[in-house]
């Protein structure tokens, strides 16, 4: 399959020869509230710090995690955003099995795996998002469990769960040794630029020592630690994600538009229209929003959007109505 991500506004500008700033980008998740309070100047302060090498394994940072997810910091991994822990992970040759739909990069990583829907059709190593990503679907904890009591091993991708009131997956660490947790320290965080990512679980010690050092910059880990503090930006974010996602699947719901349900601050939209069409359509209007026509376990045509401002969000829902009429 091709992988493709969102987010990449740069190209789109310069096709139409325009500033990366005036693309509104609905393809790519981020916290439509923006980084917390505090996290700028934090960058700021820490810029003098750029000539000298940031912590071998950022045990700080480490440590700050380890706090707020109740476990050991050396149960504890950080890296250069998610996707850089997840190729790092497959490092190891092992049988795999996605549960599709999943993050694209998953499929670069293990590009032999096995595909299924459903959970107990599983062979090696399981890979899981919580919530599913593109869908906003959300496997339960239960399930997560029964996968692990059956024996496999897992890593559940929760890149996303800090949009949601769901419990992580991070509380079944402490009693499952073959259990990984991807998190992303830059959805919620609104630090996709800076690249830094989480990974926990009992087998961490086992890879350091094959862990290359310095994978989290001086400005990436200045942010994370004022970010991750900032608990009342997090709520706040939750609750404007919760009441904007409601507003916008209503307004999406179009004649030739299916918004699925989603606890994420992202929507599944099936269409009737082609989606690439569609989706250049937008792009040469720029906006930015996500084609799934040919992700894996996505079997109907659909596009994903993002959950943003409220001017954002009404942008698309013109911009879509004036599509659709002219369609017709």
């Amino acid at each position: 399959m091709t992988i493709t991500h969102g987010g990449n506004i740069y190209a789109l500008a310069r096709q139409l020869g325009c500033a990366p700033e005036e693309i509104l980008d609905f393809s790519a998740s981020i916290n439509p509230l923006g980084m917390a309070p505090g996290v700028k100047e934090a960058l700021i302060a820490a810029v003098s710090r750029v000539p000298h090498y940031p912590e071998p394994q950022s045990l700080t940072l480490r440590n700050a995690l380890g706090g707020q997810w109740q476990l050991p910091p050396e149960y504890i991994l950080t890296g250069n955003g998610a996707t850089e822990l997840i190729h790092f992970v497959a490092r190891t040759p092992r049988p795999v099995t996605l549960l599709i739909p999943t993050f694209s990069e998953f499929h670069r990583a293990y590009p032999e795996a096995k595909l299924v829907k459903r959970w107990p059709d599983l062979d090696g190593l399981a890979v899981v998002t919580r919530p599913n990503n593109p869908q906003g679907d959300l496997l339960p904890l239960a399930a997560i469990e029964g996968i692990l009591q059956a024996g496999h091993a897992l890593i559940v991708d929760e890149s996303f769960i800090e949009f949601t009131e769901a419990e992580s997956a991070l509380s079944l660490i402490p009693k499952y040794a073959d259990l990984l947790v991807l998190r992303s320290l830059t959805k919620l965080h609104a630090l996709p630029g800076l690249r830094i990512g989480a990974l926990a679980g009992q087998a961490i010690p086992a890879m350091l020592p094959r862990r290359e050092p310095w994978q989290v910059s001086v400005l990436a880990e200045a942010a994370a630690l004022v970010a991750i503090e900032a608990t009342g930006h997090h709520r706040a974010t939750r609750e404007f994600v919760t009441t904007e996602r409601a507003w916008l699947t209503r307004q999406l719901t179009l004649p030739g538009l299916s918004p699925q349900p989603s606890v994420a601050n992202y929507l599944l939209v099936k269409t009737a229209q082609n989606p690439a069409d569609l989706a250049k359509w937008l792009a040469a209007r720029r906006v930015l929003v996500r084609d799934c026509t040919h992700i894996p376990g996505v079997d109907e045509p659909a596009i994903r959007v993002a959950v943003r401002t409220r001017p954002d969000n009404l942008r698309l829902i013109d911009l879509l109505q004036e599509y659709l009429c002219a369609a017709q």
